[in-house]
């Protein structure tokens, strides 16, 4: 705060934006950014905008039937041998009405050292 301020107060003095950027320590744009906010709103456009909301998070329940789903059953309707995280979200989308990406599928999986590749059974030739 104290540093936009002084972007301004040292603008005020007619001193060039190239300076101010110098003497504050940041770049040009940094100083053309609190200049444009303080002309549009004043002293209370140099305070901190709120920012977006965090990422929604995933349900317990969620969460839960993934591993469940993963753990105990095949991927039956596509004849695969072992669930991939991408085919684990479409299920999930299609089962529970929740859309779930691959990504946070693969996350899950890695978190909870689950391997749903690697089965539990070996086969002799």
């Amino acid at each position: 705060m104290a540093t936009r301020a002084r972007i301004v107060l040292w603008r005020a003095e007619g001193r060039q934006k190239r300076e101010v950027a110098a003497l504050a320590g940041v770049s040009r744009p940094t100083v053309d950014l609190w200049l444009r906010r303080f002309d549009a709103d004043g002293v209370a456009g140099l305070l901190d905008r709120a920012r977006g909301a965090a990422r929604e998070q995933v349900a317990a329940r969620i969460r839960v039937r993934i591993l469940a789903a993963t753990k105990s059953s095949r991927p039956a309707e596509t004849g695969l041998s072992h669930w991939s995280s991408r085919e684990m979200a479409r299920f999930i989308t299609r089962t529970e009405g929740v859309y779930v990406s691959h990504h946070y599928v693969a996350k899950l999986w890695r978190e909870t050292r689950i391997k749903p590749h690697q089965s539990g059974t070996f086969k002799v030739s």
